[in-house]
């Protein structure tokens, strides 16, 4: 039986038992790290880090990205779907505050099997760029416990110019719908721990700025304080293949990230986070060697 792939937003129906699709990969699960990571937002990675399992390819192809070698090369190690439940305990014995699933959706089938029937002791983070499918995320009702998706968007025109996305922000925002469908309001442990609930993140994009007050302007108009939370990144490094676009060959200025705050400051959105300046360096990409995937 043929295994066509509808997983995320880009619906592209290719048959991944036998080819490898826009994301650039086949359903053999394949992994380019799995370790402790300590750079998420507080509320995820805490004092012990996160279980990050980060997945090869991805169904963008965002010209900036920082994850390249991952994301677009699809560098990484195939393995089975009993070694990838493996890794979920072996995070979870080194302290794992959660297991996060970094780039996920084109690998939602071996994900879902690695999970079934499992009842782990920390919640399951489901990691994503937002432009997923509805249906696939279905799937993953009573299995994941947090969302962490990306709103990069609210100009299409962008989503389709630096990521190859069409109707990027209606997918996302359908995708983020059912996320908050599925968790609710957000719920916190004594520890400020994340234990429920969906994290908006926004990267702003140097010479962009309006495309990032309109994704302020819609979380704010959907989602009433105590709902959901949002985080502003400023972690923006010139990467990857932005050489046709001038603007995305330098930083975020400290004026920009300002005037952006400020807004977000103005917007009545409450709940969330920002990010220092110091963010923005490839120090905090973490080596996508390999660690923990074999044994």
């Amino acid at each position: 039986m043929t295994n066509h792939c509808f997983c995320c937003a880009r619906m592209c129906g290719s048959d991944r038992d036998s080819n490898k699709s826009f994301c650039g990969v086949n359903n053999k699960i394949r992994l380019a790290r799995a370790a402790l990571h300590h750079w998420e937002e507080p509320c995820i990675s805490g004092k012990n880090g996160s279980g990050t399992i980060f997945f090869s390819g991805c169904n963008l192809r965002c010209i900036y990205c920082q994850n390249y070698d991952i994301s677009n090369r699809a560098k990484g190690i195939e393995i089975s779907i009993e070694r990838l439940r493996e890794i979920f305990f072996e995070l979870i014995e080194q302290g794992a505050h959660n297991i996060n699933f970094v780039t996920p959706s084109h690998f939602s089938n071996g994900i879902l099997q690695a999970l079934d029937g499992l009842r782990l002791p920390v919640p399951i983070v489901f990691n994503t760029n937002g432009y997923d499918s509805v249906e696939n995320l279905k799937r993953f009702e009573n299995k994941v416990q947090i969302y962490l998706p990306d709103l990069k968007y609210a100009e299409n025109d962008l989503a389709v110019k630096f990521s190859h996305a069409p109707e990027y922000f209606e997918k996302a925002c359908l995708a983020i719908d059912e996320m908050f469908r599925q968790c609710g309001p957000y719920k916190m442990d004594s520890n400020g721990m994340l234990t429920s609930g969906v994290i908006i993140r926004h990267l702003i994009l140097p010479g962009h700025l309006e495309n990032s007050k309109r994704v302020i302007d819609y979380i704010a108009s959907r989602f009433n304080p105590g709902e959901i939370l949002f985080s502003l990144m400023r972690q923006y490094t010139p990467f990857g293949q932005t050489a046709e676009f001038p603007e995305l060959q330098r930083p975020l200025s400290d004026e920009e990230y300002e005037e952006v705050q400020e807004y977000l400051f103005d917007s009545g959105i409450e709940d969330g986070f920002l990010q220092d300046k110091e963010s923005a360096t490839q120090d905090f990409i973490p080596p996508f060697n390999g660690e923990g995937v074999l044994k």
